[in-house]
C-alpha cells in the first residue's frame, strides 16, 4: 500500500508564506499526475492545484492563482506547494494525492493520499 507523506503545515501570520511537500512512502513514482486539495472545517474537499507527470503542465483554482505554485522535483519523488501571501480563509487541512496518467480535478479520481498536513493562518 502506497502512502504519501505531507510536511511543512503550520501556524502563519496572515502575509506569510509556506511550503509544503509530499512524497510517496517506500515506493518511487513514475507516471503519476499529482495534486493538492485542501478542506476546512465544515466544507468540501477541494482542488487548490494538480500537476502531471513531467511537470510542465499545472492547473490552479482560480482563486489561488499567483499566490500558490505548484511544482516537483522526480528526481528527489517529492511534489511542492509553494503558498504566498497567505490569508486566514486559507486555513485548512492540505491533502496530497496521487494517480497514474494524466491529472484531474476531481478528488474521487486519486488513488493514493497522505494523511493531511494542517495550515494555520492567524489575522
Amino acid at each position: 500500500q502506497v502512502q504519501l507523506v505531507e510536511s511543512g503545515g503550520g501556524l502563519v501570520q496572515a502575509g506569510g508564506s509556506l511550503r509544503l511537500s509530499c512524497a510517496p512512502s517506500g515506493r518511487t513514482f513514475s507516471a503519476v499526475a499529482m495534486a493538492w486539495f485542501r478542506q476546512a472545517p465544515g466544507k468540501d474537499r477541494e482542488i487548490v492545484a494538480a500537476i502531471n507527470w513531467s511537470g510542465g503542465r499545472t492547473v490552479y483554482t482560480e482563486s489561488l492563482k499567483g499566490r500558490f505554485t505548484i511544482s516537483r522535483d522526480n528526481a528527489k519523488n517529492t511534489m511542492f506547494l509553494q503558498m504566498n501571501s497567505l490569508k486566514p480563509e486559507d486555513t485548512a487541512v492540505y491533502y496530497c494525492a496521487a494517480r497514474p496518467g494524466r491529472w484531474t480535478t476531481r478528488p474521487g479520481w486519486y488513488d493514493y493520499w497522505g494523511q493531511g498536513t494542517q495550515v494555520t493562518v492567524s489575522s
